[in-house]
């Protein structure tokens, strides 16, 4: 498997959709503790190691951002997804580069 990723969207991109008001469906794939000490308001937490499990919870024709800490995992789960037919977006730098509030 390369490692490719389809499309990517900056922490910056992602925060003006969401004051824009746009409804972005977004994915978390970072563990139960980090999601738990802050994540953008409105994420869905699967951990990178419940997503072969939990993709059916998923809807493959919505986008879908995906974002972890540094944008490693996310990149991962969305080559994983994108080869099952999923539409996601890797949040690239994650929420090391998130400068929007968290919840």
């Amino acid at each position: 498997m390369a490692f490719k990723i389809p499309q990517e969207i900056t922490p910056q991109e992602v925060e003006a959709r969401l004051l824009q008001g746009e409804q972005l469906y977004m994915l978390d794939v970072r563990e139960p503790d980090e999601w738990a000490a802050g994540h953008v308001a409105g994420t869905v937490n699967f951990p990178l190691s419940q997503l072969a499990e939990r993709q059916h919870e998923l809807a493959p024709g919505r986008e879908t951002i995906v974002m972890c800490r540094s944008g490693g995992r996310s990149g991962l789960a969305c080559e994983l997804l994108s080869e099952k037919g999923f539409r996601v977006v890797n949040m690239t730098g994650g929420l090391n580069a998130w400068t929007g509030s968290l919840a």
